[in-house]
């Protein structure tokens, strides 16, 4: 079941989301994924445990929550001049992000929590994929769909961070794009 309030702009609920998630990613830091309990947090945090239950339901939704907050995008993908650019340089950056083993991490914690925090990690990717296309429709370029992209880039690159990380290099990203583009 998931247990996502709707969150106002600068209400209350925004302002406790908020402490939480800054100490999770405190404690995290100082003592460990491993360390990490609701009343840990709670008290960090400034605010009771039920609290936490009552918005989180349990601490692999928290953490799922805390990732996916940390798996969004903070701009729009860069503009190389062209869509085969575009997309590369876009696909080097998310397979070196998510790589990384923060980004593993992450990305983990994500699929720890219902399906609506998948969806969201999918829909950043789908997000920045769609500005990308925009841009090469923009200027004339053909393109292919953004559920093509995520199905011959992402999908690929997600497989082989999540089960085989070895290897993984800009050279494998630019692979997929021009695979993609022919």
């Amino acid at each position: 079941m998931s247990r996502k309030p709707m969150v106002r702009p600068g209400g209350r609920s925004a302002r406790v989301q908020e402490s939480v998630h800054a100490a999770v990613r405190a404690l995290e830091a100082e003592a460990g994924r491993e360390a990490l309990t609701v009343p840990l947090i709670a008290a960090r945090a400034g605010v009771t445990p039920s609290t936490i239950y009552r918005r989180w339901g349990d601490l692999h939704e928290l953490l799922s929550d805390v990732a996916v907050e940390r798996l969004r995008p903070d701009s729009p993908p860069e503009d190389h001049g062209s869509l085969g650019a575009d997309l590369a340089a876009w696909a080097e950056q998310f397979l070196e992000e998510m790589s990384a083993q923060p980004g593993r991490a992450y990305i983990r914690d994500a699929l720890l929590g219902d399906d609506t925090n998948a969806g969201r990690c999918s829909a950043y990717a789908a997000e920045q994929i769609s500005v990308i296309l925009a841009r090469a429709a923009q200027r004339g370029e053909a393109a292919p769909e953004a559920e093509t992209v995520l199905d011959h880039v992402v999908a690929p690159m997600m497989y082989r961070i999540l089960f085989r990380p070895d290897g993984l290099s800009p050279t494998y990203a630019r692979r997929l794009v021009e695979e993609l583009l022919g």
